[in-house]
């Protein structure tokens, strides 16, 4: 079993089992969630790079703001479209 921390003040971590690992990363869509902070984009850039080379499907998107919540729209389009998403931090 892992821990997971979350940094909003969890008191005590989420244990849980981790999923398999694939084993390949040919056709697995990937979303970037890009929360709008600064040099966001440079790292969505340089994870895309990497893993377009190991085959994925990128997939982008952005909030409006980082400092809000992404809206519930933008939410369920993630969902459907992407089998994983990488939410970019920065600063």
């Amino acid at each position: 079993m892992s821990s997971f921390l979350d940094p909003t003040a969890e008191l005590a971590p989420e244990s849980r089992i981790p999923l398999p690992r694939r084993e390949s990363l040919v056709g697995l869509k990937v979303g970037f969630l890009d929360i709008s902070k600064p040099r966001g984009n440079i790292f969505i850039a340089r994870l895309d790079e990497l893993l377009t080379q190991a085959g994925a499907i990128p997939r982008h998107y952005a909030k409006p703001t980082f400092t809000r919540i992404a809206p519930v729209e933008l939410k369920q389009q993630i969902a459907t479209e992407c089998d994983v998403v990488i939410e970019a931090l920065a600063d």
